[in-house]
């Protein structure tokens, strides 16, 4: 390890996938920005977990990611806590169903904003402090942008945007920051419950025949930020060896 820990800026880091990857990113001895939204109980929660292993190594940093102006105050305020950026994952994500034919400008935008423009935004603030400790990028992309669901036309457009988006800055930001995005299948369910006839379907057509763990998904973000040195504009597929519904 460095005299200085890498740093990780890690958006909707209080729960789920977010979490993981926080957790995994600090046991591998980063220091990392917490951001979060709604759930500021559980990103400080989560805080004190990591600061009792590792003191003075977490930042928790609330913000409304649709709000443009909160996007570089963010990587202002983790350079201003541990002087450096090495790793940014654009974990936090927008996700509802939108049935093609009843869809709103509304849902659109608002799974455009927190799907696309905030990761973009918040990479273009971070690109110079990336590139002046050669870091990376990790955006949290779906099987769905490649897969839609029919109920899903929205999301899955806005997931294929950032996927495109990865490509896109993968070129802009070579040679000194690599950007690469994970594309999970069937890791975590809704939370707001679902469809149990749809997601036997899910497994039914998902070749390991269960659901990932949040874990799995953290082992990949850390090879892709820390360790995979020549991969970059790739979207590495953690779906279980998912098939087309």
């Amino acid at each position: 390890m460095p005299a200085t820990p890498p740093v990780a800026l890690v958006t909707g880091a209080a729960r789920r996938l977010g979490a993981a990857i926080a957790r995994r990113l600090h046991a591998a001895g980063y220091d990392v920005a917490l951001h979060c939204h709604a759930s500021r109980a559980q990103a400080d929660a989560l805080a004190a977990e990591l600061e009792a292993a590792r003191a003075g190594s977490t930042r928790v940093l609330q913000a409304d990611l649709a709000q443009f102006d909160r996007l570089p105050e963010l990587v202002a305020k983790t350079i201003g806590r541990f002087g450096r950026l090495d790793a940014l994952v654009n974990n936090a994500a927008a996700f509802f169903p939108t049935s093609f034919g009843s869809v709103t400008p509304a849902q659109f935008d608002a799974l455009f904003a927190a799907n696309v423009r905030a990761p973009f935004f918040l990479s273009q603030a971070a690109a110079p402090h990336l590139k002046a400790a050669r870091g990376a990028i990790l955006n949290l992309s779906d099987v769905y942008a490649r897969q839609p669901r029919a109920d899903l036309s929205a999301y899955a457009t806005s997931k294929g945007a950032l996927e495109a988006m990865t490509r896109a800055l993968a070129v802009a930001l070579a040679p000194e920051v690599r950007v690469n995005a994970i594309a999970p299948g069937a890791i975590l369910w809704p939370e707001a419950g679902g469809d149990a006839v749809q997601q036997a379907r899910i497994l039914a057509h998902t070749a390991l025949a269960r659901t990932g763990t949040p874990e799995e998904i953290a082992e990949t973000a850390l090879w892709l930020l820390r360790d995979a040195a020549y991969t970059t504009g790739a979207v590495i597929a953690v779906d279980g060896g998912r098939s087309p519904l």
